[in-house]
């Protein structure tokens, strides 16, 4: 077995191996809205559950050079933004916008998306979601690099109203097999949930 010691390597190989290894990732489509009110969006597969009490979901948004990225710092200036989880349906728009494009410039028009209004935050979802969470911030806690140039914003949502559609909500659960999750491997690779095995946890 290989035995690799990370400070000896780039960041990007490091990236490699980390993205390679730690698969699946679910992939989070965030929308926020910027200061000058465009609707901005982007993928992030560094996502998870953080806690059930109360609901909180966790996203990294890696910076480029030391700057924070249109989601972090909209989400950090507004305190709020929208998780969607991102479904076989939608996942070729998505894909879409993280093209780079100038904070100006709003992503779910590039995508052909269909933003859809919130109830408790002021920041639009999107339609084609089966599933969309809307977030309050929590916190943000910067990360990684150094003191005056951090490598990521990694932002902690509370969820405060949750849109679930009918199809994939089957008493008070969500059906995998309806939601047809996507997944991020490594490079340009996604993967569909696939088989399914159930394995009983011990007493």
């Amino acid at each position: 077995m290989l035995s690799i010691d990370p400070n000896l390597q780039s960041e990007r190989d490091n990236y490699k191996l980390l993205t390679g290894s730690i698969i699946p990732r679910p992939v989070a489509f965030v929308t926020t809205l910027s200061g000058t009110g465009v609707l901005n969006a982007a993928p992030f597969s560094y996502f998870n559950i953080v806690t059930a009490d109360p609901p909180m979901i966790s996203v990294s948004v890696q910076r480029k050079q030391g700057l924070p990225k249109d989601t972090a710092r909209n989400a950090m200036e507004l305190g709020a933004f929208v998780v969607h989880i991102s479904d076989e349906s939608n996942i070729e728009q998505i894909n879409e916008t993280a093209a780079a494009l100038p904070p100006d410039e709003s992503e779910i028009a590039l995508a052909g998306l269909t933003p859809v209004p919130s109830e408790s935050i002021p920041v639009p979802g999107v339609a084609e979601a089966k599933v969309r969470m809307e977030c309050v911030l929590e916190r943000a806690i910067q990360l990684g690099g150094t003191a005056e140039q951090p490598a990521a914003d990694l932002l902690i949502g509370r969820v405060v109203r949750f849109h679930i559609a009918e199809s994939v909500y089957e008493g008070g659960r969500i059906t995998a097999a309806e939601l047809k999750a996507v997944s991020r491997l490594a490079g340009n690779d996604y993967a569909g949930v696939g088989p399914v095995f159930s394995i009983r946890r011990p007493e």
